[in-house]
């Protein structure tokens, strides 16, 4: 039987046993990631809120949310393990519950830990002349430091 350490479409199948978002499609953005990610839209009314699945290992590349006014991103982790980084923080583990707000103009990524799927709802803050900037991918040995 498979577990949530587990890549491919047995870990993502035990994984989603465990979710109560859908773990959604191939995630169209996953060019800005290292690993598998996955979307689901949870509401596109008023407050954009999106699931996104990570397999053991995946994380995006650094990235920031810019806004004149405004902005940013809200994460609350919904099920497995993973990590949220701030450039020139520490890294911050996020399990079921932990919720991590990231203003407009901070560099940071965020991703599965090595050995355990990661979901977290992303909600979009509002906020004008809103965009979002792709970064260089985190540093392969900067994260296996991390441990899992």
């Amino acid at each position: 039987m498979a577990d949530i350490t587990e890549k491919g479409e047995a870990g993502k199948t035990a994984f989603q046993q465990q979710l109560m978002f859908p773990i959604g499609e191939k995630n169209p953005y996953n060019q800005f990631f290292d690993g598998q990610s996955y979307l689901a839209p949870v509401s596109e009314k008023q407050v954009g809120i999106y699931n996104v699945t990570f397999e053991p290992g995946c994380r995006n590349h650094w990235h920031v949310h810019h806004a004149k006014s405004g902005g940013g991103q809200l994460l609350i982790c919904v099920g497995g393990r993973g990590w949220y980084q701030a450039w020139g923080e520490a890294p911050v583990a996020m399990t079921p519950g932990t919720v991590v707000n990231i203003p407009a103009g901070v560099k940071h990524w965020h991703g599965a830990a090595a050995d355990s799927w990661f979901a977290h709802l992303a909600i979009k803050v509002d906020g004008e002349e809103t965009s979002n900037e792709w970064c260089e991918p985190v540093d392969d040995d900067a994260y296996a430091a991390m441990g899992k």
